[in-house]
This record gives structure tokens, C-alpha cells and sequence, in this order.
């Protein structure tokens, strides 16, 4: 059996936008959104800060989660960062 990690995340911009995505790699997914290096939501709405995201062991559960995430409306998902993330803080500085 294959163990891996996956991850749901959440990155932000500075107006508030948010995009939510899936990846096995979270710090090289965050580091590409960071430096605009793919054509897409991140980069035109500059979704740079990492403010949410879990871990999964298994990449069903990890992209159940992200569509389940996407369905919520904004108020929902703001709430669920502020559980984690209170000042909405980027939690890539230490390690991007």
C-alpha cells in the first residue's frame, strides 16, 4: 500500500477572494501559486496566502473535501478559517 499525503487547501488574496484546491505536495503547490507560475485563478485574482487546509491519507477523502468545500457559501467558508486562522495569517511563511 501506497502512504502519501494530501491535502485541502485553501489559499486567499489580500481583497478576500478565495480559491479552494487539492495537491499531494502542499508546499510545492503553494510555492507555484506564490510565484504565479501557472496560467488560473490563483494568478489573476492573486490568491497568495495559504490561510486553511488539512491533511488527508487518502486522495478520495482529500478531493471529497475540496468539493465539498467549494459548495459552501463564503460566510461558511470564512468561518471555518477564523476556527483555524483567526487574523487570516499566511501559514506557508516558515516553510515556502
Amino acid at each position: 500500500m501506497n502512504f502519501r499525503d494530501y491535502y485541502t487547501y485553501i489559499m486567499a488574496s489580500n481583497s478576500g477572494t478565495l480559491y479552494i484546491g487539492v495537491t499531494n505536495d502542499l508546499t510545492r503547490r503553494i510555492s507555484e501559486h506564490k510565484q504565479d507560475l501557472i496560467d488560473g485563478f490563483t494568478k489573476k485574482y492573486g490568491c497568495h496566502k495559504l490561510v486553511y487546509y488539512e491533511n488527508y491519507s487518502d486522495i478520495k477523502q482529500a478531493i471529497a473535501r475540496e468539493k465539498q468545500l467549494k459548495k459552501w457559501n463564503r460566510n461558511k467558508k470564512q468561518e471555518l478559517i477564523n476556527k483555524l486562522n483567526p487574523h487570516w495569517q499566511d501559514l506557508s511563511t516558515e516553510w515556502v
